[in-house]
């Protein structure tokens, strides 16, 4: 099985919960010569799937054909049993999912780490996180704001608790 990058989980998480199983629009932050790239390698493992757009219904135009026609990217059976979803759930797929699938992040990485501290019971503050991970402190906000909470999709609280200050928690 392929491992998955970030990105490649957020495409499929998003065209899962999509009607049609709609690819488009990627992420806002994938643009240009990298999201040629992304795609180009979704298509090689057949996890997406060009197809014709429906004009009629404004869909997403990932390329144009030339003709006065496009094509729009479609996530495959192979995609979504990627990401966890059988092929018997592609058709309840289509409909919205109130909640992202979580993807695991591989073990023993100091996301893993960050991640397991934050789903304790009593969460974790910066300065417990940093004396973990050996990270300074804007890395570890940056971790949860760029990583856990937009890549990701977690949801990260956080809490003012009189004996030990700001406490960060995933919920």
């Amino acid at each position: 099985m392929t491992k998955l990058t970030d990105t490649q989980t957020v495409i499929l998480n998003k065209a899962s919960q999509r009607d049609g199983l709609l690819a488009l629009p990627l992420p806002d932050n994938l643009r240009g010569a990298a999201a040629a790239r992304v795609v180009r390698a979704m298509l090689a493992e057949g996890f997406l799937e060009e197809v014709e757009a429906n004009m009629h219904k404004a869909e997403p135009v990932w390329r144009e054909t030339g003709d006065g026609h496009g094509v729009t990217l479609v996530a495959t059976v192979a995609g979504l049993a990627a990401i966890g979803i059988e092929s018997e759930d592609a058709n309840t797929a289509t409909k919205k999912d109130p909640a992202p699938k979580v993807r695991t992040p591989r073990e023993g990485t100091k996301q893993a780490k960050l991640i397991a501290m934050l789903r304790a019971p009593d969460g974790a503050t910066i300065a417990e996180i940093m004396a973990a991970t050996g990270w300074q402190s804007h890395t570890v906000r940056g971790a949860m704001a760029g990583a856990l909470k937009k890549r990701l999709g977690l949801a990260v609280t956080s809490e003012k608790v009189e004996a030990r200050g700001r406490v960060y928690a995933l919920r």
